[in-house]
């Protein structure tokens, strides 16, 4: 795969490259929802959840990026309707491939409309 995945992964959400982000995963990569308690579990998921989220999210744009040892932070900004809000993508791999995402965000009332929003979008 590609010596820096996370570079990678950043490349593709900038440019709204769902297809290529996912594909930085391995097939069972696990994915922590800020909203939403039990992971999820395979590249389909996340794949369903990278796309609904391009359409959520306005103005988004990371803010920063800080490595270690056990992943890679990237820091954003986004707005939800008429919310600002910050976030982290919190990435973890492994051979140069991603193994795991977890999303944080802040303030609570942009996670809120971000749960409505996402919910509406995601419910079969």
């Amino acid at each position: 795969m590609t010596s820096d995945p996370y570079a990678a992964f950043r490349a593709a959400v900038e440019t709204g490259d769902v297809d290529a982000a996912v594909a930085l995963f391995i097939p069972d990569a696990v994915f922590h929802s800020p909203v939403v308690h039990r992971p999820y579990v395979g590249r389909e998921a996340l794949r369903a959840i990278l796309a609904a989220v391009t359409g959520v999210f306005e103005d988004f744009r990371y803010t920063g990026s800080y490595g270690g040892d056990e992943g890679h932070v990237l820091r954003f900004a986004a707005r939800v309707g008429d919310r600002d809000l910050e976030g982290v993508d919190i990435l973890r791999g492994v051979g140069g491939q991603l193994t795991e995402l977890t999303v944080m965000v802040r303030p609570y009332s942009a996670a809120t409309a971000l749960r409505e929003r996402m919910a509406a979008l995601l419910a079969p």
